[in-house]
């Protein structure tokens, strides 16, 4: 497997709720017909938080995964000023 990791500015989210670390990755999972799976999450520093993400082919998915943070607010966040989207071809990959 691969990874994705989108990671969030909780400074940067009109509305800082802790349950996006479920609602987001959920909300990935059904828009991609289960090619985009939940892997877990953890806070990066006090503001930041990572989501991590795993498919077959992290390039060719990433795509789908920004057209939703793009087209969809999730839990009344604009995520476009919030996100920013990793990808690796390594299972679980740390955020360096």
């Amino acid at each position: 497997m691969q990874t994705i990791i989108i990671t969030l500015d909780s400074d940067k989210m009109g509305n800082p709720d802790l349950d996006i670390r479920y609602v987001l990755p959920d909300r990935i999972d059904e828009y991609t017909d289960g090619v985009v799976t939940d892997n877990g999450y953890d806070y990066l520093d006090d503001d930041i938080m990572g989501i991590w993400l795993e498919t077959y082919d992290a390039a060719g998915n990433v795509a789908k995964v920004i057209r939703l943070i793009e087209s969809e607010e999730i839990l009344e966040n604009d995520l476009t000023k919030a996100a920013q989207v990793f990808i690796s071809e390594e299972d679980c990959a740390e955020l360096s």
